[in-house]
């Protein structure tokens, strides 16, 4: 019995007495705030950082980890994802990330089947994350009925701890030469509808009852609730003017918006900076895959940084196994320029300080939840590995559906039963 609770100790699967006190010593502690990097101890207690500093004393009970100068990060930022809304691409019944009606929908909010038990969130929680976005995206509706629906849905901030909890809101649009057949054929027209959506939000007097609507009752309601403030539009557009005309648009309805992909954003940095708009990126973005691409370039987080725009990364594809992979791009992005911290904070602060969980995610102070990873290594370096992942002060377990699959194919090997 002895044996087996202490593998379950180990595992994390069970807690002790005094687990939810640590004291991580001789840390290089990258706090991701005003502080800076601090070289030395966290205390957390209670689920929450206690102290940072130099020789912090642990109470009796406190589980105490030398870290031997490795550095301690907060939890990492997963991107823009389907985590949750999607196990396996080929299997039509567990997708649950866009609506396929055909129809302009903003009230489509895939929290609504976001399963904290999914395969892939003990994948990307093994992986240093702790954090992320549910994305809904954009498909083409049944019965050729495809007009309108930019509007992908609503998203929300969720944590990898294993409970349905989400935070703030966003609401997704696409736009682009990419999604030009979801609105009539024309980039033009996909700001020709969304107008008219806010025509019938911010002026319904103007539309007589038999005009044709793109609004139910309810997505009227939910448009408005973000027009007032209720949460962030997230714009998934590249090319550099289609960029300018969403910004000229935020700012006549006076709009908190993000854009997303952004492959040629560096291209109106400027226009950017000055707007306060923040842009999240695939660092990797390179070579031009489309006509809204052309400018595509590995210096893209660089430049827009020196311009003064805050930068986080995502993945082009959100399929969630995958998001582990993330703080590759950082790398990239800082080996093109990107000064390292602010590629850390692409990861931590920024997205939490874009999507308004600043309180909750991104950096390691006094007060605050303890989610936060211990590095084999620099966490920018792809052959550095999580040591350990704690989230909300608990140890969180290595274990996934994946190590298990490879553990159990390498003791056949082992015993050569394997086929």
């Amino acid at each position: 019995m002895k044996r087996v609770l202490a593998c379950l100790l180990a595992l994390g699967v069970i807690g002790s007495a005094g687990a939810d006190t640590v004291l991580i010593r001789n840390a290089t502690v990258h706090t991701m705030t005003a502080a800076g990097t601090i070289e030395g101890d966290i205390l957390i207690s209670d689920g929450r950082v206690a102290a940072i500093g130099r020789g912090l004393q642990a109470p009796a009970e406190a589980q105490v980890i030398d870290a031997g100068g490795l550095p301690v990060t907060p939890g990492l930022f997963g991107g823009l994802t389907h985590l949750g809304l999607e196990e396996i691409g080929l299997e039509p019944s567990v997708d649950d990330y866009a609506l396929k009606l055909g129809a302009m929908r903003p009230e489509f909010d895939v929290a609504l089947a976001f399963d904290p038990a999914s395969v892939a969130i003990a994948v990307s929680r093994g992986g240093g994350i702790t954090f992320a976005v549910l994305s809904p995206s954009t498909e083409e509706g049944g019965g050729g009925q495809q007009s309108g629906t930019i509007i992908a849905g609503q998203g929300s901030v969720v944590g990898l701890n294993g409970e349905p909890t989400t935070y703030s809101r966003a609401l997704f649009l696409d736009f682009g030469g990419d999604t030009s057949s979801l609105a009539g054929g024309s980039r033009a027209a996909q700001f020709m509808l969304l107008q008219q959506a806010f025509t019938e939000v911010r002026s319904p007097k103007l539309l007589l009852p038999d005009d044709q609507r793109l609004l139910t009752p309810a997505g009227r309601q939910v448009l408005k609730d973000f027009i007032g403030g209720a949460g962030v539009f997230v714009f998934n557009v590249d090319r550099a003017s289609d960029i300018l005309q969403v910004l000229a648009f935020a700012q006549r309805e006076k709009l908190r918006i993000v854009i997303s992909g952004g492959a040629e954003a560096w291209r109106v940095s400027s226009q950017l900076a000055a707007a306060k708009v923040p842009v999240i990126i695939n660092a990797l973005e390179d070579l031009p895959g489309s006509f809204d691409a052309v400018g595509a370039t590995l210096e893209n987080a660089a430049r827009l940084h020196r311009a003064g725009v805050r930068v986080a990364f995502t993945l082009d594809e959100p399929q969630p196994h995958n998001i582990r992979k993330l703080r590759q791009t950082a790398g990239v992005a800082v080996a093109n320029g990107l000064p390292w911290e602010a590629g850390l904070a692409a990861l931590t602060r920024v997205p939490a300080e874009i999507f308004g969980v600043a309180d909750r995610f991104g950096t390691i102070e006094r007060g605050r939840l303890a989610d936060l990873v211990l590095w084999s290594g620099d966490p920018l370096d792809v052959t550095s590995l999580p040591d350990r992942v704690f989230i909300g002060g608990k140890l969180q377990s290595d274990r996934s559906r994946q190590t298990e699959l490879r553990d159990r194919y390498l003791e056949r090997v082992r015993n050569g039963t394997a086929r």
